[in-house]
């Protein structure tokens, strides 16, 4: 059965790019609407396997649309949108909202530049077909408790003693943005040890996903964007494009980004990032996560940690909105623990003391 897509942009020229690369991969049986409107109309006729979305639209822009999908009818949607900085921001909040991926749209002369984006476009529609999604009803209450939540306070920052662990490292690629935003929140500021997180991500979007983490988080963070000392009561999120790596100075521990290394299929790379840590810290000092995403990028390394004495998690195929790098870990023996999404923070503030 070939999956069902319907691409929903105002852009005639992208409509067609889009069916036409979809089209040309085979496997798929592709429809169009031209707006949140026209899309909603189809949607309860044809009940489509996946949904690609466009951000700017007249008459329902596509964050309205995409929320009205997630409540009234709940269907994967890959968000297709220009990496400009607001669009950065509104696609963030769409994966919060529950959309599975995103695409970059094609800048400048889509004819010219369709090429860049057809392989990402058909591999992150082929794994939104069979993502998991949120539920509805826990996606209204989480919009409608965000509405009538009066502004929160600060988060409370203050930095522990130092303990048995030197580094937590995070690895998450699809459904990854999302649930940073629940599981960042949810360590302590007195975290034991500092966190550097590689989510496969465009470079646009990690500043904007580091301003947003750090707002909510008892914890500081920072993208990656030069040298940095690694310290206590901070999570540094590596750049996207690019790779996030781990070094020693004398004056202990730094981060920084290196430029994407061609081995590595999916950036910022997990398994270099893991593989650097390993040089310079010994495994027994590491504690690494592995989160929602396709592939098995950290799988390998991660392993690695838990054979040199470290401990490692694997999230479970129950939460994951797709069970591929925390899956091959697992099926590895690399994980330590298998553990649901939510409670992941906890295991990781009793390891990290």
């Amino acid at each position: 059965m070939p999956t069902s897509v319907l691409v929903v942009d105002d852009s005639a020229l992208m409509r067609r790019a889009l069916r036409g690369i979809l089209a040309e991969a085979g496997g798929f049986e592709v429809q169009t609407a031209r707006n949140g409107v026209d899309a909603l109309e189809q949607l309860g006729r044809s009940r489509p396997d996946v949904v690609t979305l466009d951000i700017n639209m007249p008459e329902m822009d596509g964050l309205t649309c995409l929320a009205k999908i997630m409540e009234e009818q709940p269907t994967p949607v890959v968000m297709v949108s220009s990496l400009t900085e607001h669009n950065a921001l509104v696609t963030l909040e769409a994966l919060e909202l529950g959309a599975v991926d995103y695409v970059p749209k094609p800048g400048g002369t889509v004819s010219l530049n369709i090429d860049d984006v057809a392989t990402e476009l058909v591999s992150k529609v082929r794994s939104a077909a069979s993502a998991k999604l949120k539920r509805a009803g826990g996606l209204t209450a989480r919009i409608r408790a965000q509405s009538s939540r009066p502004p929160a306070a600060p988060p409370r920052r203050e930095v522990s003693a130092v303990g048995s662990v030197d580094l937590v490292l995070i690895g998450s690629s699809t459904g990854g943005p999302a649930l940073l935003s629940d599981l960042l929140p949810a360590l302590p500021g007195t975290l034991g040890a500092p966190v550097v997180v590689a989510q496969h991500i465009p470079a646009s979007f990690t500043g904007a996903l580091a301003r947003r983490l750090d707002e909510i988080c008892p914890l500081r963070v920072h993208e990656v964007d030069r040298i940095m000392t690694v310290q206590r009561g901070n999570i540094y999120i590596g750049r996207g494009n690019a790779d996030v790596v781990v070094a020693r100075r004398t004056d202990g521990l730094i981060v920084k980004t290196v430029p994407a290394a061609a081995e590595y299929r999916w950036h910022p790379s997990v398994d270099r990032l893991v593989a650097s840590a390993r040089r310079y810290v010994d495994p027994a000092r590491l504690v690494c996560a592995l989160l929602t995403g396709m592939g098995d990028d950290g799988a390998t390394e991660m392993a690695e940690v838990k054979n040199g004495g470290g401990r490692t998690i694997a999230e479970a195929e129950e939460t994951a909105v797709v069970w591929g790098m925390p899956g091959e870990l697992a099926r590895r023996g690399g994980a330590t623990a298998v553990l649901p999404s939510y409670e992941i923070a906890g295991r990781l503030a009793d390891w990290v003391r």
